[in-house]
């Protein structure tokens, strides 16, 4: 029987197989667990079930010991797991993606509503208890309807929004690191561009990309600048991929019209100007956040994880 480590709350139908088979040692608690107790735990764990919330570096990776066979992330992102140092010790490293990509595509245009409809500003306008009466010019926003949707990162999470979009009536643009298949571009009526066109001509920009080295403030100062004064950026990626400190002053200064946001540079930090602003929608990671999504992405990571212990390939390595 190995022995697995679950670094965070998860659903029970992902404990329960997992404890079918194997010693579960799972992190309870209400709170993110702790480095220092984190270390501990996994001291001669044969498998590790992370959240994002935790750091799977050469410390952890030296602290879980050499019977270690697999960190199995909940989530479609691994940026919080060293890939390298898993390979280097024989570690294989795994994510859940594919069971996200709806509930991640519903948030993505939910922000698009929220910011072009100024969805947020009328909510926070009558919980303030302010006067208000409907008139011509109230709160206009901006219609969806012969603009253009252009979508950064055109794997699954981008086409899922883009599908959203293509309802709305809206024409759709991408930039990707290889064509997307034919049929499925012609289905959506979109075209590939490169990133600066992309920005230049879309009235709504969705960011969907992988983060990393080459992704880390891919939108700053000047690809807001090259964005139209009337345009939005929505950004359910990763936080790091736009350099908010920028983004808040494009905002500020009408650079671009508006913004929505589900994740951030320091999560859960946000920088305090982005707050002061009424321009930006701002909600708390809640992409993966139905029961469903989570339950399945959970359910996958378990099934990751016992298929390395029990000797076979993981349905979905990222090493």
């Amino acid at each position: 029987m190995s022995r697995v480590v679950v670094t965070g709350r998860i659903p029970e139908a992902a404990l329960d197989k997992l404890r079918a088979s194997h010693e579960v040692d799972a992190w309870e608690g209400a709170e993110s667990i702790g480095r220092e107790e984190l270390l501990r735990r996994v001291a001669g764990a044969d498998a590790i079930v992370s959240l994002l919330t935790e750091r799977v570096d050469a410390e952890l990776l030296d602290a879980a010991g050499p019977q270690l066979k697999i960190v199995s992330n909940v989530a479609v992102g691994y940026d919080n797991i060293n890939v390298p140092e898993c390979t280097e010790r024989h570690v294989i490293a795994t994510n859940t993606p594919g069971v996200l990509t709806e509930a991640t595509a519903d948030i993505a245009f939910g922000l698009i509503l929220m910011a072009t409809r100024r969805l947020g500003e009328g909510e926070r306008l009558i919980r303030a208890g302010q006067a208000w009466k409907w008139g011509m010019f109230f709160l206009l926003g901006s219609s969806l309807q012969g603009k253009t949707l252009g979508v950064v990162g055109m794997g699954g999470i981008g086409q899922a929004t883009a599908r959203r979009a293509k309802a709305f009536g809206m024409e759709i643009v991408y930039q990707s690191r290889s064509e997307i298949d034919p049929s499925i571009a012609e289905d959506l009526g979109s075209r590939r561009v490169e990133l600066d066109e992309l920005l230049a001509i879309s009235d709504v920009v969705s960011l969907h990309c992988p983060y990393g080295p080459s992704t880390h403030h891919l939108i700053g100062a000047e690809q807001l600048a090259t964005m139209k004064d009337t345009a939005y950026l929505v950004n359910t990626a990763r936080g790091p991929i736009v350099n908010e400190a920028a983004l808040a002053l494009a905002l500020r200064e009408g650079q671009i019209a508006g913004a929505g946001l589900d994740v951030f540079e320091q999560e859960p930090k946000v920088h305090p100007w982005l707050l002061e602003l009424e321009n930006v929608s701002l909600v708390p990671h809640l992409g993966s956040a139905t029961v469903e999504t989570r339950t399945s992405m959970a359910v996958l990571a378990a099934e990751n994880t016992l298929a390395v212990l029990g000797g076979e390939q993981p349905p979905t390595p990222v090493n």
